[in-house]
């Protein structure tokens, strides 16, 4: 953890300013910070709200009755940087793909993330505890404790690529669109991003099939809702890496701006 994130329901109704809390030994973030960053009372670590500000907390006391942690909080004036304006459509992968995705896209930085149902996709998958549970979030968290960040992006899943398209058009009408796809693409994702990428930034969905990739009458509805189909060479990725390539070729376009 590059910072130490907490939720806003988290702090006593008592601070509204989320000014203290008791956190208790067990938490893995009072691990952290008594174990890994060696904290002793009256020392200080950066520490966020999540989707709020970033601040300092201090290590106020430890409990000796159960070890519990007294920390308090001073949080910066200025608003934490918004998210990259890229929103990702991806095919359900299995569950320990989409966590790696979850946690690497959120250290990078993304605005929203669709986990959709598609032909060649197990629909199964979002029966997953993944998701059932919310263990998801906290794959969010840790990639944007790691980024140094405090907001996470906006997740679904299990919505069909019809449905997902039909909310973004609505949502993100004036969005870039590109599939990305080994066997119709005309172009490279790098080469496409820059015919069209341009001051000021322009939202940008990245739509990527599952696993074993789209079928024929899915191309077919990616085109017709505007998507350009692109690929990221002849070597074929990893669901994860080809993820994690392709947002990182568009932020380095979204830089460039």
């Amino acid at each position: 953890m590059n910072i130490i994130l907490f939720a806003p329901e988290e702090f006593p109704a008592a601070t509204p300013a989320h000014d203290a809390l008791a956190l208790p030994r067990a938490d893995a973030r009072a691990a952290h910070i008594l174990d890994v960053l060696r904290r002793q009372p009256n020392d200080t670590f950066d520490a966020g709200i999540i989707d709020g500000s970033r601040g300092k907390g201090t290590l106020a006391s430890i409990s000796p009755a159960d070890g519990a942690l007294s920390l308090t909080f001073a949080w910066d004036k200025t608003e934490p940087p918004p998210l990259p304006p890229i929103t990702l459509i991806i095919g359900l992968p299995r569950p320990q793909t989409a966590r790696k995705i979850l946690n690497e896209a959120t250290t990078l930085g993304v605005l929203e993330m669709h986990f959709v149902t598609t032909d060649r996709g197990e629909s199964s998958y979002a029966q997953s505890t993944l998701w059932t549970t919310g263990e998801y979030r906290r794959h969010l968290i840790a990639g944007a404790a790691q980024a140094f960040c405090t907001r996470i992006p906006q997740v679904t899943f299990g919505a069909s690529l019809a449905e997902t398209n039909s909310a973004l058009a609505t949502a993100q009408p004036d969005a870039h669109r590109i599939a990305l796809d080994n066997y119709e693409s005309p172009n490279a994702l790098s080469e496409h991003l820059s015919g069209v990428m341009r001051a000021p930034p322009v939202p940008l969905i990245l739509a990527f099939g599952s696993e074993r990739g789209w079928i024929s009458t899915e191309r077919t509805q990616l085109r017709a809702a505007n998507f350009a189909f692109a690929h990221l060479g002849e070597r074929v990725l990893r669901a994860e890496t080809a993820v994690t390539v392709a947002l990182t070729l568009a932020l380095a376009h979204l830089e460039r701006m």
